[in-house]
């Protein structure tokens, strides 16, 4: 049940966008008796908020004449908050809320300052999220911020970085877009350092300096496709080939993205992995809820039935 707070700011907004409606009508759409509308009236006039109220059968309540609400003020780090945030509930999934998405996002917008509106459909326009993994590494907000706004203008930068062995380098950056996947955020572009597309972790960058040089974004570049893609081809110490005997739609939901690359065939899913830890991808693929036939490594097999023996003593035992 909605708290009694937000119905009030829901009839406050109710009376901003429609001038003038009656009481049961205003009544109705907050799912109130007219008698709890009339306090919440009551609590708006209180709090300072001027509304009009129109006697008799046919009355009606509005906002007195030219009354609008002052524009909301963000900080940088309270808007970045609130921009993530509502992407956050569309990446996870939550389809039957995405009309009240749509609608807060609208609300918001309504009483915001342009360049709050402009940083808000910056970060909309740029940044991927996977809806799997939870943040593991605390990214610095204000580089977040800065190549969000790059992304968006398409304008380069400067980026100075720490790779994991603590190496600083520095470099000219055209940033595509921003993706969060495995619990960490990733900015994705083209590096005038090593001439090609990188991927560098924002909780390793030590700084970003916007520079004036604009930049042509590849068409329809999808920057979380790009970080799984090249994620799962990494070299490492195991190439593993496994068919799957099931559909591509059922093969995504037993593995994600970042597991390694999934291709239809006509007898099935063929998956590719590569891997560093081959009990571990033994036990993956044990949990799966169809059969599978492992075509590379050997070695694999025998993991595979390590891990059976394992659990069927723990069973026995």
């Amino acid at each position: 049940m909605p708290h009694p707070a937000s119905r009030v700011l829901a009839v406050l907004e109710l009376l901003q966008s429609r001038g003038r409606i009656s009481g049961p009508e205003l009544a109705r759409r907050i799912n109130v008796d007219v008698r709890t509308l009339r306090r919440y009236i009551v609590l708006l006039e209180e709090l300072g908020i001027p509304i009009t109220t129109e006697r008799g059968r046919h009355g009606a309540y509005m906002l007195v004449a030219g009354f609008k609400l002052p524009p909301m003020m963000f900080t940088d780090a309270e808007a970045l908050a609130l921009a993530l945030g509502l992407l956050a509930a569309r990446s996870l999934g939550l389809h039957a809320g995405e009309s009240a998405l749509a609608s807060a996002q609208a609300k918001l917008e309504r009483v915001m300052p342009e360049p709050l509106k402009r940083r808000l459909r910056a970060v909309e326009n740029t940044v991927a999220m996977e809806s799997q993994g939870a943040l593991t590494e605390h990214a610095n907000a204000t580089a977040l911020m800065l190549l969000t706004h790059a992304a968006h203008a398409r304008e380069r930068v400067h980026l100075h970085y720490r790779s994991a062995q603590a190496e600083e380098t520095e470099r000219g950056f055209d940033a595509y877009g921003l993706g969060f996947r495995g619990g960490a955020w990733y900015a994705v572009g083209m590096c005038h350092l090593r001439h090609g597309v990188r991927a560098f972790r924002v909780d390793r960058i030590l700084d970003v300096q916007p520079l004036p040089i604009p930049f042509s974004r590849p068409r329809d570049f999808d920057v979380l496709e790009w970080l799984n893609r090249t994620i799962a081809t990494l070299p490492r110490a195991h190439r593993v080939e496994v068919r799957l005997h099931t559909d591509l739609a059922k093969a995504r939901e037993a593995f994600s993205p970042a597991m390694g690359l999934l291709e239809a065939t006509g007898d099935g899913v063929l998956l590719r992995v590569r891997t560093d830890d081959l009990a571990w991808f033994a036990r993956q693929l044990a949990r799966v809820p169809f059969d599978f036939e492992i075509r590379t490594p050997q070695r694999l097999r025998k993991e595979l039935l390590a891990h059976a023996a394992r659990l069927q003593k723990l069973a026995v035992d």
